[in-house]
């Protein structure tokens, strides 16, 4: 049975004319030579790694895989689309050769696979689903199951649907469950850089985020403070209140009780305590936190994580080369 590919036409699609008029697509990684004459994916990485030898593993896990779909998981017959971003089209083809390398008119775009392109479908005649998975940004990608049947239906004309698909009328439910589920991934990705620093930048991290909240913050030099790892007030001199004092634990292990009435019994009366622990904490340390007769916030990794994003916007810049990120524009409901 056929299958069908997705072959991205560079950067913004500006090869897509080329593309369409003279049938074929084309992959980079030119600098690599002529890969369409090698085997298997043994010579394929041996051939990667001495081009790009510095190259981090999950880039070159990610090209050497769509180099070797290129050349050795399409095969004659099968299906290929293409997309126009422009216009918003999609444009099916069938593969009608090997690889071969052709770099004398792309040299960024050298190994091809003629192409007879044969339909146009409209991304807004796709389900939701379909256009969902055509999401990635891998310059090279297998399309499947329902995806597949979907651009077949609506190409070739059975039940090519008139209106968008039946299942448009969920639309609205279904992008804001797509939505919570990206925003919930990316949580998880900030929680996983916070939880990659060290104890040090932990505490520069804390600190910058009590900055973004407008205090005056610093990360304590060891021994005066009575073991807080970070302090803030209101003037940065500990005169207005509130008086911050933090201490950091960057650990798997979740705070004990103890711990939490080591830290309480270094406060003083008009102090305020921060408890930041990223592997949690305990619920006798919890129970501990809430009967102290100082007021402390114990802080996991979730709520750093939270604190994090809240804030982002106003970290001064050292904060924020902790952790960058970047911000995503969603349609609004």
């Amino acid at each position: 049975m056929a299958e069908m590919w997705m072959v991205r036409a560079g950067e913004k699609a500006f090869l897509i004319d080329e593309f369409l008029k003279r049938g074929y697509v084309a992959i980079g990684w030119c600098e690599m030579g002529d890969f369409t004459k090698i085997h298997n994916k043994d010579e394929l990485a041996r051939m990667y790694d001495s081009t790009w030898p510095d190259e981090k593993p999950g880039r070159r896990r990610s090209s050497i895989s769509q180099i070797y779909k290129f050349l050795f998981g399409m095969k004659i017959g099968d299906w290929m689309v293409t997309y126009n971003p422009e216009l918003r089209t999609y444009h099916l083809g069938t593969i009608k050769s090997d690889c071969y390398f052709k770099p004398e008119e792309q040299e960024d775009y050298c190994a091809r696979r003629d192409i007879q392109w044969s339909y146009k479908v409209k991304r807004d005649t796709l389900g939701l689903s379909t256009r969902n998975s055509l999401g990635a940004i891998s310059a090279l990608f297998a399309i499947s199951g329902i995806a597949m049947d979907d651009f077949l239906a609506v190409a070739i004309g059975k039940a090519q649907p008139t209106t968008p698909a039946p299942e448009l009328a969920n639309e609205e439910e279904d992008i804001k469950e797509l939505k919570e589920d990206i925003k919930s991934r990316a949580f998880e990705f900030i929680k996983d850089k916070i939880q990659n620093l060290d104890w040090a930048e932990v505490q520069e991290l804390l600190a910058g985020i009590l900055r973004g909240m407008g205090y005056k913050a610093r990360v304590a030099a060891p021994g005066p403070d009575r073991g807080a790892d970070v302090i803030a007030s209101p003037d940065g001199l500990g005169l207005e209140q509130p008086r911050i004092r933090a201490e950091v634990k960057h650990r798997t292990e979740a705070i004990g009780a103890p711990s939490l009435r080591s830290f309480i019994g270094g406060l003083r009366p008009n102090d305020r305590g921060l408890y930041v622990s990223t592997g949690g904490f305990t619920k006798e340390a919890r129970y501990e936190a809430d009967r102290a007769q100082i007021p402390v916030t114990l802080i996991d990794i979730d709520e750093l994580a939270i604190l994090l994003i809240d804030n982002y916007d106003r970290l001064d810049a050292d904060a924020r080369a902790l952790i960058p990120m970047a911000k995503i524009y969603w349609p609004a409901e």
